[in-house]
């Protein structure tokens, strides 16, 4: 253990093998990082343990827990968080707003294609036998208009930064996604350790989330008379996600419901209360679309409520996000994101695709299989860091599985190359060393398209992991894009 007197230095010859976000070749310190890197050289390692361990404190009193599937333990724990930030630039945040928005124009301008002219079948870039059979199409939505055309209102999109110091777009979450409580508790948490840091630079604030996602939960009211009626459905206290869904309802000062808590009257949706029953004209839903109507999807599902479909096919509520959305964030639907830029904006895009091997392919399964020990294979359907192949980190026995795996559903997976995902300086313990990361901005999409600046980092905490997700022992970290500062020069720092 390093003396707890000494200057919390950074050990900058870990940081040789990746892009790292704070240090450039030979230990040179980003332009980004250095006022924050002259701060932490002045405080001790006995202080920086003494503000992570309040830090965890607070998170548990709180209650900012998770909880892990398939552990049967029924324990909740807190996510790791890490109090070196990952910094962006103002010109790396202008660059990726501008793809995000993008990216999230094109996926509602497919989804509400897709479920109504099909403009991209018809002229031949999709194939209408992989949508007609697809798991995650909902034909519900068939003909169904809503606002704004708006499929996907809020869309996590992970983005990663490889070896050659450029943005990827490793996956996009259209359904439910999540974290962006953790971003917000992120941001208070570390104003709360460490207020110095946020009076010597500027730091772009995101606290106005709530109100832009209100505001985006609004524009979704199909049918609204004044101001909106707007619940948070959550399926209970016992998800993996509760945190997240009670935190949002109080920021934005609505009112979390379950199922048993909503009625459906003549194609209406109604919110059951002490003083009788309340119109509800928006529904931002944290439960997937089987359970959401026991008379359409599963009828066995009590987390939902019986005729919500019918409200919403008639226009009578908004469902945030749409149902059927999965079609557009599937691994095998990912690969014709850059299609769906140009053929629905004219415009070419932005971000970049990570290169991916569709296994549905002959040639991408042989190639894949040829190449196993180099690549990351994915369920199409999978999520949380669940039903992957890393092949570099795999076993000779992982490796044998994946592949008899693949050969006997190639079409449940997708293979990618491994990218070297960037690292930024992590606290294991009292030493920093340097963990991958990845980051999540989230996209809200109503009468007009809102991001606030940054997103949910989130790091993988195993030493060479690729994995970041929670559920997979990963931590998350605060996300600061640095605004100019009043001097031209100064602003110029920042740029690198």
């Amino acid at each position: 253990m390093p003396d707890s007197n000494q200057p919390a230095v950074l050990p900058a010859a870990l940081h040789a093998r990746f892009y790292d976000e704070m240090f450039a070749g030979k230990g040179r310190i980003r332009s980004t990082y250095k006022r924050f890197a002259d701060w932490l050289h002045a405080h001790s390692t006995e202080d920086m343990r003494s503000r992570r361990e309040e830090a965890a404190e607070l998170f548990h009193r709180i209650g900012i827990t998770f909880s892990v599937y398939g552990d049967n333990t029924g324990r909740e724990r807190l996510i790791p968080f890490d109090t070196i930030p990952r910094i962006m630039s103002r010109k790396d945040w202008m660059f990726l707003e501008r793809g995000l928005k993008q990216r999230a124009q094109a996926l509602n301008a497919f989804l509400d294609d897709l479920y109504h002219q099909q403009h991209l079948i018809k002229a031949g870039l999709i194939d209408a036998q992989v949508i007609n059979t697809h798991r995650y199409l909902q034909p519900l939505m068939h003909q169904v208009d809503l606002p704004n055309n708006v499929h996907a209102h809020i869309a996590g999109i992970d983005i990663v930064r490889n070896n050659d110091g450029h943005y990827y777009v490793l996956e996009d979450n259209l359904r439910t996604p999540s974290g962006v409580s953790y971003m917000l508790e992120n941001r208070k948490m570390m104003m709360r350790l460490f207020p110095e840091i946020f009076m010597n630079q500027r730091v772009a604030a995101i606290h106005q989330y709530p109100e832009l996602l209100l505001e985006t939960l609004y524009d979704a009211a199909p049918n609204a008379s004044g101001k909106p009626t707007v619940v948070i459905l959550t399926p209970g206290r016992y998800n993996s996600a509760y945190f997240e869904h009670a935190f949002l309802a109080q920021q934005m000062g609505i009112e979390l419901v379950e199922g048993s808590d909503l009625v459906v009257r003549e194609h209406r949706v109604y919110m059951k209360t002490t003083l009788g029953l309340e119109k509800v004209d928006v529904i931002y839903r944290r439960i997937d679309d089987e359970f959401l109507d026991p008379e359409v999807f599963r009828s066995d599902s009590v987390l939902g409520a019986a005729g919500l479909m019918d409200a919403c096919r008639h226009g009578q509520v908004g469902i945030v996000n749409a149902v059927g959305n999965g079609i557009a964030d599937d691994k095998s639907i990912y690969p014709l994101v850059p299609q769906m830029i140009r053929f629905y904006l004219g415009e070419e895009p932005i971000l970049a695709n990570v290169p991916t091997y569709d296994c549905r392919k002959a040639e991408d399964l042989a190639y894949t299989l040829e190449h196993l020990k180099e690549l990351v294979v994915k369920e199409v359907h999978g999520s949380g860091g669940y039903g992957m192949l890393v092949g570099p980190h795999a076993t000779p026995a992982e490796l044998d599985a994946f592949r008899k795996r693949l050969q006997s559903s190639p079409a449940s997976y997708i293979a990618q190359p491994t990218l070297s995902l960037s690292t930024c300086p992590t606290y294991i313990g009292d030493v920093m060393s340097a963990r991958h990361i990845d980051l999540r901005p989230f996209v809200l999409s109503g009468r007009e398209t809102r991001i606030v600046p940054g997103g949910l980092t989130r790091v993988a905490l195993k030493e060479g992991s690729l994995v970041v997700n929670s559920s997979q022992g990963g931590g998350t970290k605060d996300t600061w894009v640095l605004e100019p500062s009043h001097s031209p020069a100064a602003e110029q720092l920042t740029d690198d």
